[in-house]
């Protein structure tokens, strides 16, 4: 199988894809086209049939379909131009080969995570970590298998879990060094603080937003879940759980981010920037893993606002 991730500019396809998203527009002139986002499990490729004839079969999204097109490159980034299509049939395909997972061994990450929350010294948050990360065996098999995004950074299987632990890590490497922060709270936020993607995220192949995630998202829904939890652990401390809820509230920052709290205590301040760091590198990861191994320059990266470079190693 030719993987997305493979595909280079000027290359011929012929291949099958999971057909992510599917949308009918127009063209300025008023003449009708498809515009798809193809998905294997090597990543996401924006793809358009400008020819709406002959070759063309129905198909609609979240389907296995057989393309052949050319890969071309357009505005900095891959994009296939599909002459013909049709849907694939069953035993022409893996459904494995369509869902990106991570690249880390999630047993061994949640492993580690777990080491984190054995160090708690405070018991009510430690019970409520373990309530979840220990006891709650369903909610254990969903969270190792989470994406932590729809795209942007940790759009995968496991990704969730990447992510928090990563987050988790530079928290505790703040708390090491700040005494000033409550290590104990900072840690427990920083396994809390996306918890609510697995609501606001449906499961794979889909990874798509749910009503809910639409209407209230993750942050909101994070912090009713786990304030839920925290009600049926008895004489929680009030201030502390309050704390721990203003961590998740805050913890992208500012209000135009998303977050409804702007940070107020410093483990709000310090998984804001935990949180922060490891997305962006993570995303900046991606993008230099899905470049062009033909030259160091990777084109202009609208989130970063720059022309993305491959480092001289």
């Amino acid at each position: 199988m030719r993987y997305i991730g493979e595909l280079r500019d000027g290359e011929m396809v012929s291949e099958t894809y999971l057909c992510k998203t599917k949308q009918i527009l127009k063209t300025k002139a008023g003449k009708n086209y498809y515009s798809l986002l193809l998905q294997d499990k090597s990543g996401t490729l924006d793809a358009k049939i400008w020819e709406l004839s002959a070759g063309i079969d129905h198909f609609e999204a979240m389907e296995y379909i057989r393309v052949d097109g050319q890969v071309i490159c357009y505005q900095g980034s891959l994009q296939l131009n599909i002459k013909r299509v049709r849907k694939s049939q069953e035993g022409e395909y893996d459904p494995t080969d369509f869902v990106p997972t991570t690249a880390k061994n999630i047993d061994g990450m949640y492993s580690e995570l777990l080491k984190y929350i054995s160090s708690m010294e405070q018991p009510h948050l430690r019970k409520l970590t373990e309530s979840f990360f220990v006891e709650d065996k369903n909610f254990i098999a969903k969270f190792k298998k989470h994406s932590a995004a729809k795209s942007v950074h940790h759009g995968f299987v496991g990704g969730l879990l990447e992510h928090t632990l990563s987050v988790v890590k530079l928290c505790d490497c703040f708390a090491c060094n700040y005494p000033a922060i409550n290590r104990d709270l900072l840690i427990t936020a920083a396994i809390f603080h996306d918890i609510g993607k697995m609501e606001e995220l449906s499961s794979f192949p889909e990874n798509d937003y749910t009503d809910e995630g639409q209407l209230l998202g993750h942050i909101y829904m994070g912090t009713e879940i786990v304030g839920a939890r925290i009600r049926t652990i008895p004489d929680f401390p009030v201030t502390l759980a309050s704390e721990l809820k203003h961590c998740i509230l805050a913890h992208h920052g500012e209000l135009e981010y998303g977050s409804p709290k702007k940070p107020a205590i410093i483990e709000a301040l310090a998984l804001n920037f935990a949180d922060n760091t490891d997305a962006k590198l993570q995303t900046m990861t991606e993008l230099l893993n899905n470049g062009d191994e033909r030259g160091p320059w990777l084109g202009l990266s609208r989130l970063f606002e720059s022309n993305i470079r491959k480092t001289t190693l």
